[in-house]
């Protein structure tokens, strides 16, 4: 009897279901595909494409023009000493400078000051300055010593009477004619600015020639200027504002 209960307590041991190794593995779902982000990933891809694209592009379309290096003052040309070439974006609708085109470009004036960085367009030049209402340009032609050192132009400036000095013996009576009719040291104008200077030679110390300068003043002080020029009687003074 003992036999038969092991025995069978084995054999109902034996029934119960096998249970699931452990390397095993559920099965998964298969993944859910999504038509519209492939096409959204598409449409970046080509939208990136035609970016660059253009980018090359512009990049192909660039032309040669003249950039302005130092300031021009109204009434005066370009030179090689105050240009150079710079690299643009071509624009059929501003009237860039082609740098080939630099030589042409010496012929005509600035009708107003240009200043330094300013890649200038066509519209910027002409063949006479143009003066603003109620100033005047005077021509100066100055010794050394009527000028301070190192005026160039834009420099803010007095311009003084300096012919009638002082006279001894029977040229008193002209020097005290001369002191009435405006002669003697005395302030022309109070602020000037230095339109133009005509450049000194690499290496001058001493200018053995006059040296031309135009001032742009006021209508009003151009013709008492322009008379004690006529004479060598004006002498520039650097002023505050410069």
């Amino acid at each position: 009897m003992k036999i038969q209960e092991r025995t069978g307590a084995g054999a109902g041991r034996s029934a119960a279901p096998a249970q699931p190794s452990v390397g095993d593995r559920l099965p998964t779902p298969p993944r859910e595909r999504k038509p519209a982000l492939a096409a959204l990933a598409v449409l970046l891809v080509l939208v990136g494409a035609l970016g660059a694209t253009m980018l090359v592009l512009q990049a192909g379309e660039r032309i040669e023009v003249v950039k302005i290096t130092k300031e021009i003052p109204a009434g005066q040309s370009v030179t090689d000493a105050n240009t150079e070439p710079v690299m643009v974006a071509e624009d059929p609708g501003v009237h860039y400078i082609e740098w080939t085109k630099l030589d042409a470009l010496k012929k005509l004036k600035a009708v107003s000051t240009i200043p330094a960085g300013v890649v200038p367009v066509g519209e910027m030049f002409g063949k006479e300055a143009s003066v603003p209402e109620g100033r005047a340009l005077v021509g100066l032609s100055l010794k050394e010593g009527q000028y301070p050192t190192g005026l160039k132009a834009g420099d803010v400036v007095a311009a003084y009477r300096v012919g009638g000095t002082a006279r001894s013996g029977s040229d008193s009576d002209d020097a005290a004619g001369s002191s009435a009719t405006g002669g003697g040291d005395s302030l022309i104008v109070d602020r000037a600015r230095v339109d133009y200077v005509q450049p000194t030679k690499s290496g001058d110390i001493v200018s053995s020639t006059n040296r031309p300068v135009t001032l742009l003043v006021d209508s009003a002080e151009a013709a008492e200027l322009t008379q004690a020029a006529s004479n060598g009687e004006v002498a520039l003074v650097l002023v505050p504002g410069n």
